[in-house]
């Protein structure tokens, strides 16, 4: 294992001692930070979202902006905008900088905020610029945008459309904790109130981008190609598996985004357990992640109570591996 992957096992161990019972959660989004992708997290109050964000801000010594989203957010209120100031006695128009500017940013209940403050993140995602009265100013190279949404209450809610949902590189469901996680919980709090807060370590910022390079050198096969172009097929054209419901439970498939997503996935993956070369396991280990928010299911799905990730569950047993 080398020190760049031993480094990341330390920020997998830091996360998953401040936040219990999510491991899931904490892979995910180490897998997304190798990858250079954004994350959506969906999840009812309270189960730790805001926290593995900050935890993994802080174990990276990273800045974190965090923006509560709400209906009279305005697009300015994001990306920052143009103020005058005096400068040696003279009135200048300056730009100051919104709570996108920092390494890691935190967009709660980003589905809250209307379409224009929906655009104005969507183009710092996708661009890693933002753009104000015509001039184009550069995010940070370290640079993520974890996103929560919550999946019950929806009164007063815009929903992201296909097209914005498609930038996120992955999805995460976050569930309660089972009754272990809950007792470990009810233990950490007691100890950081009394002080006695674990120990976390600190890593630099260009363990990222060494670790980020280092994918470049994961083998991937023909066959293991094959298979991830495989699996996108089998959403876009489900009828291809006559003795499947896909057909009945898919209306619309996933985008060329997800095959790269899934690409880019599998071999964080294979790097993250010590290999250099990607396995079919690696793939499936990441597909609920990367496709879940990519389909749009039928009514005949929505009727029968059938959710994304039973589709996926599906697709991942007809698809077979090369």
């Amino acid at each position: 294992m080398s020190d760049h992957q031993q480094a990341f096992a330390q920020l997998s161990d830091a996360m998953n001692r401040a936040v219990i019972g999510q491991e899931h959660v904490v892979r995910t989004l180490i897998i997304a930070l190798l990858t250079n992708g954004n994350i959506l997290l969906e999840g009812l109050p309270g189960t730790a979202k805001t926290r593995s964000v900050r935890t993994l801000a802080r174990v990276l010594e990273a800045t974190l902006g965090r923006i509560q989203f709400t209906p009279d957010l305005l697009p300015s209120d994001v990306t920052g905008t143009e103020i005058y100031q005096e400068v040696d006695g003279r009135q200048e128009l300056r730009f100051q900088e919104g709570p996108v500017f920092n390494n890691i940013v935190l967009a709660d209940e980003i589905n809250r905020a209307p379409a224009k403050v929906q655009a104005a993140l969507l183009e710092a995602m996708e661009e890693r610029t933002v753009t104000v009265a015509g001039q184009s100013h550069q995010l940070p190279p370290l640079f993520m945008v974890l996103a929560t949404q919550n999946p019950i209450e929806q009164e007063g809610t815009y929903p992201l459309p296909e097209a914005q949902m498609d930038r996120f590189i992955m999805k995460i469901n976050v569930d309660y904790p089972d009754d272990a996680a809950e007792e470990g919980i009810i233990r950490l709090v007691r100890g950081e109130e009394s002080g006695d807060a674990p120990d976390e370590p600190r890593l630099s910022q260009e363990i990222v981008f060494a670790a980020r390079r280092a994918l470049g050198a994961i083998q991937v096969s023909p066959n293991i190609d094959r298979y991830v172009v495989a699996l996108v097929m089998a959403t876009r054209d489900p009828q291809r598996y006559e003795d499947s419901r896909l057909k009945d439970w898919i209306r619309v498939g996933s985008s060329p985004r997800a095959s790269i997503a899934l690409d880019k996935c599998a071999r964080a993956a294979a790097w993250l357990a010590g290999r250099d070369y990607v396995t079919p396991e690696d793939v499936r280990s990441i597909a609920h992640g990367v496709l879940r928010h990519r389909l749009i299911l039928s009514y005949d799905a929505l009727a029968e109570d059938v959710g994304a990730d039973k589709v996926i569950d599906e697709i991942l047993q007809q698809v077979a591996a090369a």
